[in-house]
């Protein structure tokens, strides 16, 4: 995995969990910029479950669908999965700050590393913002 966002988010780690692996939480929080927004979420965390999301420009000019298969769930510490050939892994570990919560991902092809890096990097601070906010 090439590339690594991370946050830490002023909650605790049973919060933090939850609003990351629960489908209402996560369209409420799961978009890079304000004028996106996630449509519908699904998730079957187990190893061997399935998870989907539909993210959506609100002015409904594009979208698309990111899914794929849980492949390990320690809860409260580990979910790794993997979305199409791409593998990804997220991390929760508690700090005297709060929860570190660091993703990596395999890079895809199409766009440039940084693009991919910043895109989900705000994401990861829109769900620091919603946890903090009082999710």
């Amino acid at each position: 995995m090439d590339i690594t966002v991370e946050t830490t988010v002023a909650a605790p780690i049973a919060q933090v969990w939850r609003a990351y692996t629960s489908p209402e939480d996560i369209k409420r929080w799961n978009a890079a910029s304000p004028d996106w927004h996630t449509t519908a979420a699904a998730v079957d965390l187990r190893v061997g479950g399935a998870f989907s999301s539909r993210m959506e420009a609100k002015d409904g000019s594009m979208g698309f669908d990111f899914a794929g298969t849980y492949t390990a769930v320690t809860e409260n510490e580990l979910i790794e999965y993997v979305f199409g050939e791409r593998r990804a892994r997220s991390v929760f570990a508690q700090t005297p700050q709060g929860v570190r919560l660091t993703v990596s991902f395999d890079p895809e092809n199409q766009y440039p590393v940084e693009q991919q890096r910043q895109g989900w990097q705000a994401i990861l601070d829109s769900f620091k913002r919603y946890v903090e906010a009082g999710a």
